[in-house]
């Protein structure tokens, strides 16, 4: 074996121990930075997921409110008409219903219906915008049937409203009202006292 192989160069032994050990400190530099790289991201991503998450509640809140419907409708007290059909034993009476807007958001009524034997309760074609806690009247025609035993009755009137909420949807929302008593009642009496007594007296 040649003598040049079996000498060795403690120079170029020193040189790599060197470079060796001078590695380590930068390696833990790089993982120590990588350390505070993640803990940087992870907390970032909370705070992105945490305002996204807020966000979206929000939003999801907003839709709910402009969606939901609550209101309190009663016959208004203002009443005008009184005019029959003798033949029929139908009055009508021109009246209103007093609608409240009992939601967290704007509302449009629109068509308000109702009826049961002896009654008939129907909007005239106009719409009432209503800001929360609002109050609109909605014009109304009552046709009565005098011959009714009914139609005052104790149990309550339902009334079907046509409501577009804020989100623009079309909702149909019902209402019970109580006729027993109102003007409705003390309008009619008088017309119909009158059929009645035009009926007996033409039999």
């Amino acid at each position: 074996m040649s003598a040049e192989h079996e000498v060795i160069d403690l120079d170029e032994r020193d040189h790599r121990l060197a470079d060796s050990e001078g590695a380590v400190p930068g390696r833990r530099v790089s993982g120590r930075t990588m350390t505070v790289r993640l803990v940087a991201a992870f907390v970032i991503g909370a705070v992105l997921g945490g305002v996204g998450v807020s966000e979206l509640r929000v939003s999801r809140d907003e839709r709910a409110r402009n969606a939901s419907v609550a209101l309190v409708a009663l016959p208004h007290d203002s009443v005008s008409g009184g005019s029959g059909t003798e033949a029929l034993g139908v009055i009508q009476l021109d009246g209103q219903l007093a609608v409240v807007n009992a939601g967290p958001a704007p509302i449009t009524v629109g068509a308000a219906v109702g009826q049961r034997p002896g009654i008939q309760v129907r909007d005239t074609g106009q719409s009432r915008l209503l800001r929360p806690g609002g109050t609109g009247w909605i014009e109304v025609e009552v046709r009565v049937e005098c011959s009714s035993s009914i139609a005052f009755e104790s149990e309550p009137l339902s009334i079907r409203f046509s409501v577009e909420t804020a989100d623009g949807q079309v909702r149909e929302v019902s209402h019970p009202i109580a006729v027993k008593g109102s003007a409705w009642e003390r309008e009619a009496e008088m017309p119909c006292a009158y059929l009645s007594h035009s009926g007996r007296r033409g039999g």
